[in-house]
């Protein structure tokens, strides 16, 4: 079963400068569609619409043209089930309020208090901060504020991640323990992951299938298959021919611009 859909999408923005009413083209009629469950890796250049995509499928801009749906419904909004993890860690946390009321900011209002304790504890034991909750996040290294961004994320029991570069800023050490609490995280919820990223090889570690945006305005380049079992080791995955094969396509499908 498809969570989303899209039917040849494509997105412009009005121009502030320039000729009057000229519009620059983002996106240029995309089409695919990510399934129940899976991790669908979005890949490319900077400046190929990544973001905005994003914010299509999160129902965040209504400027496209072309058909999204999510679930077999239109797109016209913000959906419930839907949760977005943003690259800026540090900016999307409240450095005044403990780890355990930033991942409660959510679903405060709406859930009851033991519930909430429930939800705010199990999200940040998914991410190994069980311990950290009444920390406050400058306290905590960067990695660990991604993993209160996480949680929050994850407080709202959502079916869809939404993930946009969410360890680029990060360290290699840190960025290959995120990415193998994510797909551990996936494995426990069964939650359909889209996730933005430049890097090719954290496109193909993470991803069921990556997909290639390339050129301007953005089009979708391939989709590729990812034939690599779970789970997956850091050192012994990508060292496989298999992985190593995927790197170069997807590569040489951006353009060697990455």
């Amino acid at each position: 079963m498809a969570i989303f859909e899209l039917d040849k999408v494509s997105l412009a923005y009005e121009m502030t400068s320039g000729r009057r009413g000229s519009r620059r083209e983002v996106l240029h009629e995309l089409t695919f569609a990510v399934g129940e469950g899976e991790i669908l890796t979005i890949c490319g250049a900077s400046g190929t619409g990544k973001t905005s995509l994003l914010r299509i499928l999160a129902g965040l801009t209504r400027q496209a043209s072309g058909t999204a749906r999510f679930r077999g419904a239109d797109i016209a909004g913000p959906s419930d089930g839907i949760a977005l993890v943003f690259q800026d860690y540090s900016n999307a946390l409240l450095q005044w309020r403990t780890v355990a009321r930033n991942v409660a900011l959510g679903i405060e209002r709406r859930t009851p208090a033991a519930e909430l304790r429930r939800r705010v504890a199990a999200a940040l034991r998914l991410v190994g901060l069980d311990k950290n909750a009444d920390d406050y996040p400058w306290q905590l290294s960067g990695g660990m504020q991604q993993r209160v961004q996480i949680a929050r994320a994850l407080a709202l029991a959502p079916s869809v991640l939404l993930m946009d570069e969410p360890f680029a800023a990060l360290d290699a050490m840190t960025k290959a323990a995120l990415q193998d609490e994510l797909l551990r995280v996936r494995l426990e919820t069964g939650a359909s992951i889209v996730f933005i990223t430049h890097d090719i090889e954290e496109a193909v570690y993470l991803g069921d299938r990556v997909a290639v945006l390339h050129g301007s305005p953005s089009r979708l380049a391939a989709v590729f298959d990812v034939p690599l079992a779970q789970p997956r080791n850091q050192i012994i995955t990508r060292e496989q021919p298999a992985f190593l094969a995927l790197r170069h396509q997807v590569h040489d499908a951006i353009g060697g611009h990455a």
